[in-house]
């Protein structure tokens, strides 16, 4: 079989660390193209990996029958036109989380997916980790019982990404920390718990400490410098509860508060046991025997959920499987993310149940 042949779309920091290293450790495939409106950046890929054509426009992918699929590793205002012109093009798609800035974007890529019947992935990488696959399968096993609500936090002291930038303006990102960080936090809920479907959302998103940007105060910024004449208009806080099928689902989330602590866990809570996960790396299961209290932490090698990803990704366009990381599971994610920011702005719950049964 010949190799899949693959387009890069955005050469910044995630493609970088993660899409084209495993690309290039897959046997199975090669990129030809590296794709970025700052060229610079594709010659810089070109140079660093040694292989494929810098490129500024990602017509030329389109229009190129060899292309058999590409990574879209651009901003979040431009995955969902770039995601549906290369599903019309003919091309398979892996595209970064979120899948798009709305709801209704995610449903329009999800309806082109059907029309083309190509490959329609989103980079909801914990799905391919192998801690949150082996909570899954101790769930399913019913290990934990009645499984009967799961909470997420993810908090950190002063995190706000490029503050003034593509991160911090809502109409490029679609969010702040809810649509960056909980989009992760919260697909490991669902995929963990079997992708229940949400009944009611009631949330409140929060845009505080970052808004007065010249004097927000922090030690260091990924995605930085600051650009003190840009746009700070999302949430640098969260909370939320969602009501689904299966467990309640509760979540604050922040990436800046003033509280000098770092969390990063999700709690899944069954009447029989209960796990902790700490977010990227092992767990402790919690359980009683013979009147006693348990604590079991498991050992075993985490390896690389990116690879897995991309491995994955290159088989789903090889034998034309669906994975759990195909939009119309993912959608469900997406859908409950916009509700929780409709909730905020509406100042009241939000009924999905309407949805959930169409």
């Amino acid at each position: 079989m010949n190799k899949i042949t693959i387009a890069v779309i955005g050469c910044g920091t995630i493609a970088n660390s993660a899409h084209i290293p495993a690309y290039m450790a897959n046997k199975e495939a090669e990129i030809k193209y590296f794709c970025d409106i700052q060229k610079d950046r594709a010659e810089a890929a070109v140079t660093k990996y040694e292989c494929g054509q810098a490129i500024e426009d990602y017509n030329q992918i389109l229009n190129d029958p060899e292309v058999d699929a590409v990574s879209i590793c651009t901003p979040n205002d431009v995955h969902a036109s770039i995601a549906i012109d290369c599903l019309r093009a003919g091309k398979h798609v892996l595209c970064e989380k979120p899948a798009a800035r709305t709801y209704a974007e995610a449903l329009e890529m999800q309806k082109v997916q059907h029309e083309t019947g190509k490959t329609l992935n989103i980079g909801v990488v914990n799905r391919y980790n192998e801690s949150v696959n082996r909570i899954r399968k101790m769930i399913q096993k019913g290990d934990l019982g009645e499984l009967y609500h799961v909470y997420a936090s993810f908090r950190s002291h002063r995190s706000i990404p490029g503050l003034g930038g593509a991160f911090t303006t809502k109409a490029i990102a679609g969010g702040g920390a809810l649509i960056d960080w909980g989009v992760h936090f919260l697909d490991v809920v669902m995929y963990c718990t079997g992708d229940p479907k949400p009944k009611t959302v009631s949330g409140q998103a929060y845009c505080k400490l970052g808004k007065d940007m010249e004097n927000y105060t922090y030690l260091n910024m990924w995605a930085g410098p600051p650009k003190y004449d840009g746009t700070y208009d999302v949430d640098d806080f969260v909370t939320a509860l969602v009501r689904t099928e299966g467990p309640t689902i509760s979540l604050n989330g922040a990436w800046a508060q003033n509280i000098g602590a770092e969390e990063m866990f999700i709690d899944f809570l069954g009447d029989k046991g209960g796990i902790r996960l700490k977010y990227g790396a092992d767990f402790t299961f919690y359980t009683t025997e013979d009147g006693a209290l348990i604590e079991t932490t498991p050992k075993f090698n985490l390896g690389s959920m990116f690879q897995n990803e991309i491995d994955g990704f290159i088989r789903c366009i090889q034998t034309g499987e669906k994975q759990a990381s195909h939009i119309d599971t993912v959608i469900l994610s997406s859908q409950i993310i916009q509700a929780i920011y409709d909730s905020s702005d509406q100042g009241a719950e939000v009924s999905l149940q309407a949805a959930a049964q169409v």
